[in-house]
Formats: C-alpha cells, structure tokens, sequence
C-alpha cells in the first residue's frame, strides 16, 4: 500500500502524518493485527523525518489507537475493555454483556492460610485454612488481567466448583450466598516480573490495580479479591450523582 502526504499544504508535516495514520488502522488488514510499516520504510515513503513521523505516532499511542513494542513494532491496539464500579455483574456476566468472548488462560485452586490482611478481613485467624482461586483471563489474542481471590470458610466452597461459571452464580445458586456490597480501593503499581509474565508486558510497566472486599446481605465478608489489570488494555470508569 502507497502512503503519501501534501508537502505543499499549510498544514503541519506532523499533523498530516496523524491523520495519514489515523486512516490507516481503519483498514481491515491493520485492523486485524497486522504490523504498521516499520518507522524508518515509512518516514522514507512519506519524505519526512521520523522525528516527524514519531510525534504523530505518539500522538495515537496515548489515544491508546496504536501499541508500540520496542524491537517488534507498531499495531493497532485492541478495544479497552472497561468496566463500572457500580456494575453487579461478574467479570464473565459483564464481559458477555458486552459481547466480548473471554478466555481463561490459566485457573488454580488451593487452601492456603491466610496473609493477614486478608484475615483480618475475614475475622479469622491466620491458621485457619480459605479457598484461594487464582485466573489469568482476556480475549483469545491474550490475557489482560489476573485475578487473585479468598473465599471466607463460611461461603462453604469446595474447590470442585466449575470455576469457569460466573463466580457470584456460583455463590448464589450453588451455595444461597448472595453478594449485596462491594467496597473497592483502585491504585497504579509497575508489574514485578511475576505479573509482567503472566500479562505479558514488560517489567516496570504500569498496571491497573483493584482491591475488591465483598460482603453478604448481612454485611458479613464473603470475598477479599485482588484484580491486576494491563493499563493499556482496561479501563475503569466510576460514576456518582448529586444528591438533592
């Protein structure tokens, strides 16, 4: 495919070169996944430097348009995946909502003591055994979040629960426990080498992280959930009303 750009307009080099690339991942063959030309073939083609080329590019990079892996490429980014602070729904439940098909890349389960904090939460003490229940999850080009989840004792899980169901359906019809409050704290960490494993993204990078305590209709604590989410791939939005 021929790139060209007008050298004789008024209009900026590097804003020509944006709305040139903006037109190019609307075509189907990039849309699909396909590599951008590489930088250097690309400025060549277009006659302009790639300092030029390379603020255009950053441009949509920020947008989140494009992904840029350094010594593989330029593509165009996958759709954020968002999600409500308000929303019900499990992350599979919402995820079909959407009409997004999820893949579990990987789903351990074990009985483990406790960490303190999640203990604490628990009211329990730290030699007692929960169910902790571990999924790498995305879409079929990769996995965008991991979630790490303890059960309290009382919820009566037994770990030979298919998992790959809705996890508050589980809890709702196999076990009459019903999730009615969702307390949540949200921050931004860089992924050890552990999570930039399991995401796949490079160590240091910024991830989304989301602590999740769920209780029952009797505001009795059934859930202690962690959520480690890619930054270049979620997006969480919170909504609040004004009272009158």
């Amino acid at each position: 495919m021929k790139f060209s750009i007008n050298h004789k307009s008024p209009i900026p080099l590097h804003l020509q070169a944006e709305e040139l690339l903006r037109t190019i991942i609307k075509d189907p063959q990039y849309a699909d996944g396909k590599f951008l030309p590489n930088e250097v073939d690309l400025a060549k083609q277009l006659a302009i430097s790639r300092t030029t080329l390379r603020q255009a590019l950053n441009k949509l990079v920020y947008e989140g348009l494009l992904t840029r892996k350094k010594g593989v490429g330029t593509k165009v980014a996958n759709a954020s995946v968002s999600s409500k602070s308000n929303n019900w729904l499990s992350f599979s439940q919402e995820m079909q909502a959407r009409g997004i098909p999820v893949r579990n890349f990987e789903l351990h389960i074990s009985w483990v003591n406790p960490e303190e904090q999640v203990a604490n939460f628990f009211e329990i003490s730290t030699d007692k055994k929960v169910l902790k229940l571990e999924r790498l999850r995305g879409r079929n080009e990769g996995p965008f979040v991991y979630f790490v989840s303890y059960f309290h004792p009382r919820v009566g899980l037994t770990g030979d629960e298919d998992f790959k169901r809705p996890l508050y359906e589980i809890l709702e019809k196999d076990h009459s426990v019903v999730a009615n409050l969702s307390k949540e704290e949200i921050s931004a960490r860089p992924a050890d080498k552990i999570l930039a494993a399991k995401l796949e993204v490079e160590s240091g990078s910024p991830i989304l992280f989301r602590k999740r305590f769920v209780y029952d209709q009797g505001d009795r604590p059934i859930e202690f959930n962690l959520g480690f989410y890619r930054a270049d791939s979620f997006v969480y939005t919170t909504e609040s009303r004004r009272e009158q």
